[in-house]
C-alpha cells in the first residue's frame, strides 16, 4: 500500500513541474486538479477573505457554499492565522455544512507577503479522522512552495 508521504510527494511533484509562469488564480486550479487525485479527498477548494465572508475560489468535487461566514473551519483558520484539523466536523462548534457527506476537514491560510491572509486551501473527506500531521506538513509544503517561493 501506497503512504500518504508517496502520495504527497508524487503530488509535491507535479504541481511544482507545473506551476512556472502559472498567474495565483491559475496556481489554485492546478493545485485543486492535482489533490483532487488523492483517494480520501472528497472536495478540495480555496475560499477567499472578502469583508466579512469567504468566497468560494477555484475547487474540485460536489457543489460547494459560493459564500461561507467566518465561523466555520476555515473561518477559524483565518482568525488564528495556523492549520485547522477536524476530525468529526460534527463536534466542530460553527461547522458550516456545505454538503451533509464531509466528515473531517483540513483548513491552511496562505498569506500575502505583508501577512495578510489571502486565501484559505480547504479539504473535506467523507471519512472520519482522514487529516493528520503527515497532511498538515505536505499540504504547507505544497502551499509554501506554490505562494512563496520564486
Amino acid at each position: 500500500m501506497v503512504s500518504k508521504s508517496e502520495i504527497y510527494e508524487e503530488c509535491f511533484k507535479k504541481i511544482a513541474g507545473e506551476l512556472k509562469g502559472l498567474k495565483i488564480h491559475e496556481r489554485m486550479e492546478l493545485i485543486c486538479k492535482v489533490l483532487k487525485k488523492i483517494p480520501y479527498y472528497f472536495w478540495v477548494g480555496f475560499y477567499i477573505p472578502k469583508g466579512e465572508f469567504l468566497e468560494l475560489g477555484p475547487s474540485r468535487g460536489p457543489s460547494a457554499c459560493n459564500r461561507i461566514a467566518t465561523t466555520g473551519v476555515c473561518g477559524r483558520a483565518v482568525r488564528e492565522r495556523r492549520t485547522i484539523i477536524v476530525p468529526d466536523v460534527e463536534k466542530f462548534p460553527g461547522h458550516i455544512a456545505c454538503d451533509p457527506r464531509s466528515k473531517s476537514e483540513i483548513a491552511l491560510p496562505i498569506f500575502d507577503n505583508k501577512g495578510n491572509v489571502i486565501a484559505v486551501l480547504d479539504v473535506d473527506s467523507e471519512e472520519l479522522g482522514s487529516f493528520d500531521k503527515t497532511d498538515r506538513e505536505w499540504l504547507e509544503k505544497i502551499l509554501e512552495y506554490a505562494f512563496y517561493m520564486p
